[in-house]
This record gives structure tokens, C-alpha cells and sequence, in this order.
């Protein structure tokens, strides 16, 4: 994602991920962000760790499928978090690395975020990342890096069934 859009963007690097638990598989994650961060000389923003409000938002979720309603309220939440940030900021753009997963449903995606950045005053740039070899890319740098490479989405739900 940064190479893609590095040439042409400023980049702030947004973590906000409630959804990631226990807390050892997110400090990881967020290490691993940190090695990117420090890779690309991209900053990263790391917001609230705000586990309880997520459990609040999804709760009655837990036995929703992967890719259903749970998922489509913790991107909204997350995304909502950065639109907030953004708009505090100054910041008029913002995107997601969410769709770099070929589990997730990008169109989806870019919807919620769309009509998230709206009400927040700011543009989303919709994007699939998976495309044009993007997935396969974050690969590679993850191999050559020495990044954590996850095996579940975050939450204890997709971990539980294989998300």
C-alpha cells in the first residue's frame, strides 16, 4: 500500500485495532507496524486500545459469520476512529489497508468508508489493495522484513473460526 501511494500522497499510518486480541497478538501486530513505520519512514498514529467499546459494539455478533454484520461494524468503528482523527487533524484523505486481505470484501469495504469520510467532511479513497499484485507484494515485504504474519483477522470470533 505505501509504495503504491508514497509517490503521489503524505502519508500518516493510522492504528486502531480494539478488534485485535488477547493484547499478545496485538502488541505483534503493532511491532510489526512499527518496523514498517520505521522502514518507510511513515509515521504511525497509534489510537486508543478501546477493547470494552468494541465488545459493546459487536456484542450479539459473536456468532455472525465471517465477513457478516460483526465485521461490518468493527470496520465501521475503526474507520469512523480515523475519520475522527483525520478531521482533527486537518487531514482531508483517508483510506484503509483493510482491503489488502483476500478475505475481506473490498467493494464493501470502500462503501463503509466512503459513507464514513463523508459524514466526517473528508474524501475516502477507495481502493482495492489485493489487485495488481498487492497482496502478494505485502507478502514479500512481510517475508523480507521480518514482519508477524497473522493467521486470523483479530477478533477471538474469526480466530475461533478460522477469519
Amino acid at each position: 500500500m505505501i509504495e503504491r501511494l508514497a509517490s503521489e500522497w503524505d502519508i500518516d499510518a493510522i492504528w486502531h485495532n480494539p478488534n485485535i486480541q488477547p493484547i499478545e497478538e496485538y502488541e505483534h501486530r503493532l511491532e510489526s507496524m512499527r518496523i514498517v513505520s520505521e522502514r518507510t519512514g511513515i509515521p504511525v498514529v497509534v489510537l486508543d486500545y478501546d477493547v470494552e467499546d468494541w465488545w459493546k459494539l459487536c456484542e450479539g455478533l459473536m456468532e455472525e459469520p465471517e465477513g457478516g454484520v460483526r465485521c461490518e461494524v468493527c470496520f465501521r468503528m475503526r474507520l469512523e476512529a480515523t475519520a475522527r482523527w483525520a478531521a482533527a487533524e486537518g487531514v482531508e484523505v483517508i483510506t484503509t489497508t483493510l482491503t489488502i486481505s483476500p478475505h475481506k470484501d473490498a467493494k464493501r469495504i470502500n462503501e463503509i468508508g466512503t459513507e464514513v469520510a463523508a459524514r466526517h467532511g473528508l474524501r475516502f479513497l477507495a481502493m482495492d489493495f489485493k489487485k495488481e499484485g498487492g497482496f502478494q507484494r505485502s507478502v514479500e515485504l512481510s517475508r523480507e522484513w521480518g514482519l508477524y504474519r497473522q493467521t486470523y483477522c483479530g477478533c477471538l470470533a474469526g480466530k475461533a473460526g478460522g477469519g
